[in-house]
């Protein structure tokens, strides 16, 4: 029960409805905050107990001084929590622990348990396994089901033990999709002490891009898992009200040009000027001309720019999605009204204050790919060729040849070479969610198969959209057979290859390009082209509108000018080039308006929650505890909890380190978390063996995160993650300095300096964990005995999910990195000055001694309940020991 100091607490009568709400515009200095600070002043004013949200943090968050370093610490607590199943399982199989240690400590289970609606998309586990057939899609979820049969068992448990969690079964939509058309409320309303209360929806995920509903008005962001349980118990998430950058959007986009390139250019633009931990929020003209698809679109990219948030103001185009995507008028009329009585409607004349503003003419925005390793590198399409000329021959080995090698696809001969397109694939949340790019690519290639042009043989071809409404109005529109003959068939409703499901490649393929080192390349509509996160026989990965990934897979090579360079030859002999066959807005339009309705939404989503035959005929089990099974691979009991006091140890610092990775710039999550295929003669593939399990029968490390054995061995074992320990080595390898420095991997190491209770710690680069929100980056890193890591800097969501698990995240001191200290690794570490944690003090710096070398380093423990966390060996000890004291 909020105390209301400020006595802003009153009705809004609605559809003949009476709603409790908090009246923010009683506070005259909040007139012009930005708006995502007005949702948060709401949300304080709304939570205040005076311990945790207190007046003064209101105060200080109305009056908001938008020139200010971050300094006042608040506590947000969201509406929701989303989950998908890759993130999702562990937060479970953690509930699930933690119940068995709240009544090992004398306390009651059903203490955890959600306090607010957590909703979970199963939509990261299918893989494209088939593709190019009528049949791939339901193919595909059968051997989806067979490989995760006991995750899947484990959700429905969780569904049935644990109040207001609900699970959206496989192959219905991506997660941030199905968040948009179905799950977002964008006002809420709920019963509280015996009233009916209206107040903002808010939001955060287990995903990086839950961002993409801040294209609704809907602030939330990506937290690792261990974050996201917190939340589900009730936990205020702890942040410093944070600088908001306010960019100005004026014009219209040209013709020709797509959500897309939109979202290259502004990713370009935002990575450049640097919004790492703050806001953005869009403003001005231009937003009233941009369709709510394109809004999801930017904000879905947040994460590529680095920001917590991307979000936009509720104003009519708002409305006008929720009506389309089937919403009830009850909630359209609440939406709108509430939005405008508290101040949140969009003006496009206001100038809120910002911290910092930029502007970009919609008009300038050009076609445009990114690549081939990151979402910030974009490349006008004009200069496409000329850039991938000069960028490839860096990935050319002694061992590359440059001829086409003779291969067989489907018993018909063809050839690859280095440059060929092997992966063209209409997949993720980014762009699957816009009907103009769906549809725009679908009319190319309609065009496309009339003029009598085909994908080239050695392109795999695949088609994912974000839910079912997409394949719906395909098939109204009669566009499905067009994509169908360009090997553009439905494999899946996820994330599929932008996940890093691609599948394997048609083996003579993958034998012609791992045999003669070829530098071939995926094009695909998603967000991530990381290193070796598309296919582990792919060296470059381009992002790309839908259209122009079809496109791609006609050319079939990424040594394309697609200005002078035909795309093929008709079947009239006549060269085609691209813009022979680029749809008109014209002609997008008119299939957008005769296509798609919002009884497709209302049919599609209506049993959204009861799954198919497979689902249903899940054997589940019950009871509020859950039957572990020690012979599953799959979900087994994690050891977070093992012998744990019921009062936190004192903190210590640390002595006697070994160095398990030296590593430089831009090393993603991707980098550090288990994730793609598992490799048989990898640590992992070794465990599952000797459980065994066939090769076949593998999976993803994302399907198997709910057994913390394999994802222990998987952690630091991307295929290209650089130890710089090592020369020339690429792969999760390390130097074992208790065996003389000798080559093992990072897993048998860590084992060995854990058996001589060694502590480790990682030497890290800029922009050290940027990417996905992966909670196993840190869980790993903490299960394979890192006590710290030091980074020139770090990446947010990665930061904060290091101290949630107890790891200490240091920062060099005014540009000093470890080369410029003379570090090469071999020292023994010692870390001084964290012992004054124990006396409710956050130091600013710490001491670190390697060898006869002693610098400071900035402990980047920022708010007080991060300290909380730390103190207590990590959130989820923090907070079943605050449930025990309840």
């Amino acid at each position: 029960m909020s105390k209301n100091s400020f006595k802003t607490k009153t009705t809004l009568d609605v559809a003949g409805k009476s709603y409790e709400v908090f009246d923010i515009t009683s506070f005259k200095e909040a007139v012009d905050l930005p708006f995502s600070l007005k949702v948060l002043l709401e949300n304080l004013l709304r939570t205040e107990d005076g311990a945790n949200i207190t007046a003064e943090q209101i105060k200080k968050l109305a009056a908001w001084d938008p020139n200010a370093e971050p300094d006042t610490e608040i506590q947000f607590t969201p509406a929701r929590v989303i989950m998908q199943d890759f993130t999702g399982v562990p937060c479970i199989v953690d509930l699930a622990t933690m119940r068995e240690a709240i009544a090992d400590l004398g306390g009651d289970p059903a203490k955890v348990n959600p306090l607010s609606p957590a909703e979970l998309v199963i939509d990261h586990s299918v893989i494209a396994d088939l593709f190019g057939t009528k049949d791939a899609f339901e193919k595909n979820v059968d051997i989806e089901y067979q490989r995760n049969k006991e995750r899947y068992r484990f959700l429905r448990w969780g569904q049935t033990a644990f109040d207001e969690f609900k699970v959206v079964p496989p192959g219905t939509g991506i997660v941030h999709q199905v968040n948009i058309e179905y799950l977002a409320r964008v006002v809420m309303s709920r019963e509280v002490d015996g009233k009916l209360r209206a107040y903002p929806d808010t939001v955060v995920g287990t995903d990086s891009h839950t961002t993409m509903v801040n294209g609704l008005g809907v602030l939330g962001w990506g937290v690792g898992g261990i974050e996201a349980e917190a939340a589900l118990l009730g936990q205020p998430v702890s942040m410093l009200i944070p600088k908001v950058v306010g960019f100005k959007l004026n014009g219209q986009l040209p013709v020709g040009t797509t959500a897309t390139d939109l979202v290259l250019t502004i990713t370009q633009m935002l990575r450049k000027h640097g919004v790492v931990g703050k806001f953005v929020e869009f403003y001005g003209p231009g937003v009233s001309a941009l369709p709510m698809a394109n809004r999801a679109t930017i904000g879905n990219m947040s994460p590529e720019y680095g920001s917590t948030c991307a979000i936009f103001p509720i104003d009519e185009e708002t409305i006008r999605y929720l009506k389309f995507t089937g919403r009830t008028n009850d909630q359209l009329e609440l939406v709108e009204k509430y939005a405008k009585f508290n101040n949140l409607w969009h003006d496009p004349k206001a100038e809120p204050r910002f911290s910092e503003k930029l502007e970009l003419d919609l008009a300038k925005v050009v076609p445009s790919i990114a690549g081939p390793k990151r979402p910030q590198d974009r490349i006008s399409l004009s200069d496409a060729k000329s850039s991938y000329e000069k960028i490839a021959p860096t990935y050319f080995s002694d061992k590359t040849t440059k001829n086409k090698i003779d291969v067989k696809v489907n018993g018909k001969p063809t050839t690859v070479t280095n440059g060929d397109v092997v992966i063209a694939s209409i997949t993720s949340c980014t762009n699957t969610s816009n009907p103009s790019v769906m549809i725009g690519a679908a009319l190319l290639a309609k065009k496309a198969v009339e003029k009598g042009l085909t994908s080239k043989p050695w392109v795999k071809t695949t088609l994912a959209p974000g839910s079912k409404v997409v394949t719906d109005y395909y098939d109204r529109s009669g566009l499905t057979p067009y994509m169908e003959k360009l090997g553009f068939n439905l494999v899946g409703y996820g994330c599929v290859t932008c996940i890093g499901n691609s599948g394997p490649l048609p083996l003579e393929i993958s034998k012609a390009i791992n045999e003669n080192d070829l530098a071939v390349s995926a094009v695909l509509s998603g967000n991530r082209n990381f290193e070796g996160r598309i296919s582990p026989d792919v060296k470059m990965n381009y992002l790309a509108s839908p259209p122009l990934v079809v496109a791609y897979a006609l050319t079939g090579t990424m040594d394309h000018d697609f200005e002078n360079d035909p795309i093929g030859v008709g079947s009239d002999g006549k060269p085609v080039f691209l813009k022979d066959i680029w749809p008109t807005t014209a002609e997008i339009d008119s299939v957008i308006t005769s296509s798609i309705s919002s009884d497709m939404f209302t049919k599609d989503y209506a049993s959204v929650f009861d799954g198919d035959k497979r689902w249903k005929s899940l054997d589940t089990p019950t009871g509020n505890t859950f039957e572990w099974d020690s012979a599953s691979t799959y979900v087994r009991k994690p050891p977070y909890f093992d012998a744990m006091p019921r009062n936190p140890k004192p903190v210590t610092n640390i002595s006697g380190a070994r160095v398990l990775a030296v590593l430089g710039d831009s090393v993603t999550t991707d980098h550090i978390s288990p994730a793609g295929n598992i490799k048989v003669d990898s640590p992992a593939g070794k465990y599952l063996a000797e459980h065994n399990i066939d090769r076949a029968d593998f999976n993803s490390y994302g399907s198997r995160r709910g057994n913390h054995e394999v994802m222990i061995r998987g952690t630091f074992a991307n295929i290209r993650l650089k130890n710089l320990l090592l020369d020339g080595v690429e792969g999760g390898f390390t130097k074992n300095f208790l065996a003389n420095g000798e080559q093992t991997t990072i897993y048998d190491a860590s084992r060995a300096y854990i058996a001589e209770n060694i502590p480790l710690v990682i030497l890290a680069g800029k922009e050290y964990g940027s990417g996905s929100s992966r909670d196993w980056a840190a869980k790993g890193t903490a299960l394979l005995g890192v006590r710290a890591v030091i980074a020139e800097s770090f990446e947010r969501i990665h930061r904060s999910n290091l101290i949630g698990m107890g790891v200490l995240p240091l920062q060099y001191l005014n540009g000093a990195n470890a080369s410029s200290l003379g570090l090469d690794g071999s020292e023994i570490f010692s870390i001084t000055g964290v012992e004054e944690l124990n006396n409710g003090q956050t130091p600013k710096e710490v001491t670190v001694t390697a060898g006869d070398k002693s610098f400071k380093v900035s402990l980047r423990i920022d708010t007080p309940g991060e300290a909380d966390y730390y103190r207590h060996g990590g959130i989820m000890q923090y907070v079943l020991r605050s449930l025990l004291s309840k």
